[in-house]
């Protein structure tokens, strides 16, 4: 089969270019992710270095780089744990709910939309992207952190909400009944309750059957597996996102540690692709005359995920620092605003561009607030912290 010359020229140029914009933030202690949505921004339709021919490829291929970005993530963890954090953070994810749903539905009420448009809007400002967040933790190695438990308990159940939201603002957009709604809503959340159940009570066999003393072997079956029950995910309407981190999570021990080795450079080159896929997606022409609008809403949602942060972190009785630093951590918003958006772009396409502006604002904003509310990383330290400090050791505060 003979690959096209164009595609290979434009996908070496963009790696490249990758490169050496990680050593760059690297070299300044910093996380890559801005600059890679800046990059992505320059080389997407009304950049000024469009790659038409390696557009596919960044497509596909950002699906799988927040796939591998949160199954990474729950191999960080014990499911046992997590669930422990999952029921201690219910509180957190009301709070979550309320005070970040809120501003993007006065905002749609102010613009004149109407009730799809408000539900739409309010979905878009409540969610922060699991993708940017899962490789801020890593970049900032603050994996082993008091603080990430409640960011990562209030993330899920965010992707957790998703699976109601999605199915319902689908129907509605689409002009359906609104019992076939409701079926749906009720269809992805017994999905989502039965995959959990069945990886609390069963996930223990997992490790047995998926461990080899072959690195190829184990990768492939982890990753074959992990992309099943993410298609599952997704057929459902719930997120990829929580099936990948399910799958995480149930690994423990040596296979989660190797699993974990083998899968990280695989990781992240999709997850660079993940990045300058949410740039691909801005045209600059349609970003411009909405940036007032979109960064006062930025700014208005900034504070209520710092909010947010600090009341999780404080349930897990964090101190001060921790606090803000699992509010910026999230602060991003991402894949899940865009779709959303998608969703209703045939009834109001003006809040196409409006939402477009408002994610790249806060791609870029988060990741830059989440650095400066910690130190600055030891140079030469393990980015996954070790992975016992990760599986119940004691976390810095």
């Amino acid at each position: 089969m003979r690959t096209p010359v164009t595609l290979l020229l434009e996908l070496g140029i963009i790696l490249a270019a990758l490169s050496v914009l990680g050593a760059a933030a690297r070299r300044f202690t910093l996380s890559p992710v801005p600059l890679y949505l800046l990059a992505g921004l320059a080389i997407g339709e009304g950049g000024i270095a469009p790659v038409p021919a390696a557009g596919e490829f960044v497509e596909i291929g950002a699906g799988i780089g927040v796939v591998l970005l949160l199954l990474t993530l729950g191999l960080q963890f014990s499911l046992t744990e997590f669930t422990s954090s999952l029921r201690r953070h219910v509180p957190s994810a009301v709070i979550d709910l309320v005070l970040n749903a809120v501003p993007g539905a006065v905002a749609a009420w102010l613009l004149g939309l109407d009730g799809i448009g408000i539900l739409a809007l309010a979905g878009a400002t409540y969610i922060s992207s699991s993708g940017i967040v899962a490789r801020l933790l890593a970049d900032l190695r603050r994996l082993g952190n008091r603080e990430t438990p409640a960011v990562l308990s209030v993330l899920v159940m965010e992707d957790f909400a998703m699976a109601a939201y999605l199915p319902l603002l689908a129907v509605l957009a689409s002009g359906g009944p609104w019992w076939q709604a409701v079926l749906g809503v009720l269809i992805a959340i017994g999905a989502v309750l039965a995959a959990f159940t069945a990886s609390y009570r069963w996930g223990h066999h997992l490790g047995r059957l998926l461990a080899h003393p072959d690195a190829e072997q184990l990768m492939l079956r982890v990753l074959g597996l992990t992309l099943i029950v993410a298609a599952l995910a997704e057929l459902v309407h719930a997120s990829a996102a929580v099936g990948a981190f399910l799958v995480g999570l149930t690994l423990t021990g040596e296979t989660a540690d190797r699993a974990r080795a083998v899968l990280s450079p695989l990781r992240d080159l999709f997850a660079a692709v993940f990045f300058l896929a949410i740039g691909l997606t801005v045209d600059p022409d349609d970003l411009v005359p909405l940036l007032p609008a979109a960064l006062a809403l930025a700014v208005v949602t900034t504070v209520t995920k710092l909010v947010t942060g600090h009341y999780a972190a404080s349930r897990d009785k964090v101190g001060r620092r921790g606090r803000l630093r699992a509010g910026t951590a999230l602060v991003a918003r991402g894949e899940f605003s865009l779709v959303i958006i998608s969703l209703v772009g045939t009834l109001h396409g003006g809040l196409v561009p409006l939402v477009t502006a408002y994610v790249f604002i806060l791609a870029v904003a988060g990741p830059v607030l989440t650095r400066l509310a910690g130190p600055v990383p030891t140079r030469g330290a393990p980015t996954a912290a070790g992975g016992a400090a990760q599986r119940g050791g004691r976390r810095p505060s």
